[in-house]
């Protein structure tokens, strides 16, 4: 073997020796994390789930399917009452659409994204509520970081959207310019209710897990409706249009 090879395979093996040790470390440090997490000394100050939260976990596993249907079914029928008021909201705006069609292009577009943007919003607050690392004292915080980097994106989609459905799609400028407009306010809503939900769910002893992501759904659906044709009329007004 030459020196050359013989230098590479003892690097190689030096890399994968570091490599080794460098995981080995990362693995200790999260076991010891885990264990800080799950240790919750009596009147200590811990931010990790609670006995109650631990049990309902365990206690998953042991439930009937039509246990668990029961549970959930009631909140989800309450969600789905709440619903309605989006035909509510189409049938109140029936002129408004039947002048302007292109703008019911964009409804389903609408409700996917306020419940895509509440979901990450509801996703991330409960993870970090069940690791511990945020608490209810930290609510207001986490809800202005959550709604303002929900601002943020909906104008950089806004942007993207407008532009696109306009020159690429076809649609009239004065309906491209509603998407664009609705897009940042839309994801502050959405972003805005998905991280406060999990806090009110927690505050009033109710379970975040099965009742913040239907609710965000719902109110989103619903309020960004009304959101959307709301700014549409608006908007068809400066361009000078008759509904």
């Amino acid at each position: 073997m030459s020196k050359e090879s013989s230098s590479a395979l003892s690097e190689l093996k030096e890399t994968i020796k570091t490599q080794k040790d460098e995981i080995d470390r990362l693995r200790k440090e999260l076991s010891s994390t885990l264990t800080k997490n799950k240790a919750v000394p009596s009147g200590g100050h811990a931010h990790g789930p609670s006995t109650g939260d631990n049990d309902e976990i365990l206690e998953y596993k042991s439930k009937t399917a039509f246990s668990i249907a029961y549970e959930r079914v009631w909140w989800l029928a309450f969600f789905l009452l709440s619903l309605s008021f989006t035909a509510i909201i189409m049938n109140g705006f029936e002129h408004t659409l039947s002048k302007q069609i292109e703008l019911a292009y964009f409804v389903p577009l609408m409700a996917g994204h306020g419940g895509n943007t509440g979901g990450q919003a509801v996703g991330t607050v409960l993870s970090a509520l069940s690791a511990g690392v945020i608490s209810k004292k930290d609510a207001v915080g986490v809800v202005s970081k959550e709604a303002l980097s929900g601002l943020f994106m909906g104008v950089i989609l806004g942007a993207l959207v407008g532009p696109i459905s306009h020159y690429g799609m076809g649609i009239s400028v004065h309906v491209a310019t509603v998407v664009s407009v609705t897009f940042p306010l839309l994801s502050t809503i959405a972003s805005l209710l998905g991280s406060s939900l999990p806090f009110v769910c927690v505050m009033l002893g109710l379970d975040p897990a099965v009742i913040a992501a239907p609710a965000m759904t719902s109110f989103v659906d619903v309020s960004g409706l009304l959101c959307y044709f709301l700014i549409a009329n608006k908007i068809f007004r400066l361009f000078g249009m008759e509904l």
